[in-house]
């Protein structure tokens, strides 16, 4: 039976951010719905930064920050509707905002007269606003608007206009440490999405579809709890592996083929990131063997050495060294490493980075270098990265050809702690010995 989760602080979050926006307002909009085809709608998923202040899911809502008031959080909210609780399901409405969620004050997010007001008055006494400019461009011209109106009522004060600032400066920084909650969450999420990944390699044959994988993976995510698809999943046969976002995931898979994939289960808004490659019908091939071997050591090396003080440049600088040599070994490339590093010869079969934060969204916030960006910023305890290097021999690259259609990324979950890290994703095998012992299961 798994263990129950300590519940987010979501009270606790929101004290944060009115501290750190001092005395300012910040407003933030729902996720808007998106249509589908017609009348259909896609399946919804909350604005993430909403969500991390609020746990509120419904959408038509909005968040309105206000440092000077005596109800410094207020919602507006969907207000409570029977024929659309009949078609769509229950809704919270203003009175349960504030018993279930916690806000100050409540409103009907339909009367946009009440946001209108709400927002000039808390912007008269305000210095500065908190938005996030371009993200829903409906939203932008409504806010510029009422700034504009909040202008004209200050008269001949002299008074410019307020300035604009980002909240993911704060909010990117507060998701990038973790607590014990939100690691507990990515740890729930890598360990359903490892045991999925182990699924699709006992039963991947030649013959199937990869289709057929990626809906197991679904079944599997789904049935230990997921809520949703961190994201699209990367399900990539033989030459499709080499296509860094392959998504059609509509080829036959082949005899003597490698199956990468790269898929994550989102658990409670927080989402795991596993790449695992192996062969379809249960042997690597010696050629195959030797492009894993040299990503399996260049990522095994990264795990080793993430730890705080390092950073994410110091980890992708060392994926290069190592991936760089042994291309040197298998005779891809030639010539002095410094001078092949230099002039980015690995370029062709390594094109991507070696990791990034990882939270509630796959690609998480939060700043890659320190306050005067130039310098990376180095890891530190309640940090969640990925670590995925890997080598690709596409169409795109001049290498051996018993290369060829070979692509391979081997990418793990690990939280940083203060003695080193914990890997959150070694149920997922990735020794080649462990993975035919799977493979051959079927």
């Amino acid at each position: 039976m798994k263990k129950t989760l300590n519940p987010i602080d979501f009270d606790h979050r929101r004290k944060q951010f009115l501290n750190k926006i001092k005395k300012g307002i910040a407003v933030f909009p729902s996720a808007p719905e998106q249509i589908r085809n017609n009348d259909v709608h896609h399946e919804y998923r909350q604005d993430s930064n909403f969500y991390y202040l609020s746990g509120f899911e419904e959408p038509n809502s909005i968040l309105l920050f206000d440092t000077s008031s005596k109800t410094p959080f207020q919602m507006f909210v969907h207000p409570k509707d029977a024929t659309k609780e009949l078609w769509e399901g229950k809704i919270t409405g203003p009175e349960g905002a504030k018993r279930l969620y916690g806000a100050d004050a409540a409103f009907s997010s339909i009367d946009s007269k009440l946001f209108d007001d709400a927002f000039i008055h808390a912007l008269m006494n305000a210095e500065a606003l908190y938005y996030r400019v371009g993200i829903h461009e409906e939203w932008d011209r409504r806010i510029f608007s009422l700034m504009k109106r909040a202008v004209r009522q200050l008269g001949r004060t002299g008074r410019g206009m307020w300035p604009i600032h980002d909240p993911i400066e704060i909010l990117g920084e507060m998701r990038l440490i973790k607590t014990k909650s939100e690691a507990d969450r990515l740890e729930r999420a890598a360990n359903i999405t490892a045991e999925a990944h182990v699924s699709a390699m006992k039963i991947a044959k030649p013959g199937m579809y990869e289709y057929e994988i990626e809906a197991a993976l679904y079944h599997a995510f789904r049935g230990q709890g997921a809520g949703r698809l961190g994201y699209g999943s990367i399900v990539a046969a033989g030459a499709n592996a080499t296509v860094l976002h392959y998504v059609a995931n509509n080829k036959k898979l082949e005899d003597k083929e490698l199956l990468l994939i790269d898929a994550g289960a989102e658990f409670e808004y927080y989402t795991a990131d596993i790449t695992r490659c192996f062969p379809v019908n249960g042997r690597f091939t010696a050629e195959q063997t030797e492009i894993y071997s040299a990503v399996l050591k260049a990522q095994k090396s990264c795990v080793k050495m993430a730890r705080p003080g390092k950073s994410m440049k110091d980890l992708h600088n060392h994926a290069i060294e190592v991936l760089v040599e042994e291309l040197k070994k298998l005779k891809v490339l030639k010539g002095t490493s410094s001078t092949l590093i230099k002039e980015k010869a690995y370029l062709p079969f390594y094109p991507h980075g070696t990791g990034h934060w990882l939270g509630m969204d796959v690609h998480d916030s939060g700043r890659y270098f320190s306050e005067s960006y130039d310098t990376p910023r180095k890891l530190e305890p309640g940090m969640v990265i990925t670590i995925e290097p890997g080598l690709y021999f596409g169409a795109h690259t001049k290498g051996p050809q018993k290369y060829q259609g070979i692509g391979i990324r081997i990418e793990d979950d690990v939280l940083i702690t203060s003695s080193g890290n914990k890997v959150l994703t070694s149920g997922a095998p990735k020794e080649i010995e462990e993975i035919e012992s799977l493979c051959n299961l079927n």
